[in-house]
C-alpha cells in the first residue's frame, strides 16, 4: 500500500508547480503504462493492482530501478488524475529538454493552446501523421499535464514538444513557410501549399494574434461546407484536417 507521504507525493503532481519542481509527471493508464515500460525510458515509480502487475511482470521487472508499490484499486482512485482510475500509474522523470529547431520537414506551433483534451489530440495528430515536433508557446497548457497525457494515448512518447515563444521559433527558420489558419484566408483545398513548413494553431477562443499573423506566409481557410452552420471547427479537429490534406497532397 501507499503511505500518506507517497500518496500525498502523487497528488502533488497533478499542479504544474510541483511537476516542474521536481522534474516528473504521472503517466496514467494500461496503454500509456505498458507503452512506457516497454521503452527504455526510466521510471521512478510504479503504482498498479496486483493482477495488473502480475500480467505485466516481465515488463515491470525490466524497470528494476523503479519503486514498485502494490495497491487496491480503491487506493489508486485516491491518487488518480482521472474521473475513472485504472489499474496502472507511473511517476516518470521529464525528458531533458532540447532546442531542437526543424530546417525541412513539417512541425506544429501552438499559440496558448489551453485545453488539454486539445493538445493531447494534436500530439496525436502529429503522431499519426509522422510529424516530429509540436511547439507551444508560453501560456499553452503543460504537456505533462496528467489529461494531456492521457489524452495522447502514448503520442508524447514519440512525439518531441518543447515550450518556445513562437517569435523565436519562427525568427530562428526565416525560411521555413509558415500556415497559418485565419478568417478570410485562402481556400485550403485550391491553394497553393509549400512541401515544408510550419502550422500555426491559434488559441480555442482568440485564434492567431495578431502580430504571429504577420508572420504568416500563407493564411489559410478551412472553408464550410453549403448549409453548414457550425461558427467555428474545435482546434484540434481543424488541425487534423489541415494537417491531413496538407501532409497527403504534398507527400503524393
Amino acid at each position: 500500500m501507499l503511505s500518506n507521504a507517497q500518496s500525498k507525493y502523487i497528488r502533488s503532481l497533478t499542479q504544474l508547480k510541483y511537476r516542474k519542481q521536481d522534474k516528473v509527471f504521472i503517466a496514467e493508464g494500461d496503454k500509456i503504462a505498458k507503452e512506457w515500460l516497454s521503452s527504455a525510458a526510466p521510471v521512478q515509480m510504479i503504482v498498479a493492482t496486483q493482477d495488473w502487475a502480475d500480467a505485466h511482470h516481465p515488463l515491470i521487472k525490466a524497470h528494476h530501478e523503479a519503486e514498485l508499490c502494490i495497491v487496491t484499486e480503491q487506493e489508486l482512485e485516491k491518487v488518480s488524475a482521472l474521473q475513472t482510475a485504472h489499474k496502472a500509474l507511473l511517476v516518470v522523470p521529464m525528458p531533458e529538454a532540447e532546442q531542437k529547431i526543424p530546417d525541412t520537414g513539417w512541425c506544429i506551433a501552438l499559440e496558448q493552446v489551453q485545453d488539454p483534451g486539445n493538445l493531447g489530440a494534436i500530439l496525436r495528430i502529429a503522431d499519426w501523421f509522422a510529424i516530429p515536433q509540436v511547439f507551444c508557446s508560453p501560456g499553452s497548457v503543460d504537456v505533462y499535464n496528467p489529461k494531456v497525457v492521457q489524452a495522447s494515448m502514448g503520442a508524447f512518447l514519440r512525439v518531441d514538444s518543447q515550450e518556445i515563444e513562437l517569435e523565436t521559433l519562427l525568427h530562428r527558420q526565416p525560411e521555413l513557410p509558415v500556415l497559418g489558419a485565419v478568417l478570410n484566408g485562402d481556400d485550403l483545398f485550391a491553394a497553393p501549399l509549400p512541401s515544408s513548413g510550419i502550422l500555426v494553431v491559434g488559441n480555442e477562443s482568440k485564434g492567431i494574434r495578431p502580430d504571429t499573423q504577420r508572420q504568416l506566409s500563407h493564411r489559410i481557410a478551412i472553408p464550410r461546407a453549403p448549409g453548414g452552420g457550425a461558427e467555428s471547427l474545435n482546434a484540434a479537429v481543424a488541425t487534423g484536417i489541415i494537417t491531413a490534406f496538407w501532409v497527403n497532397r504534398t507527400s503524393s
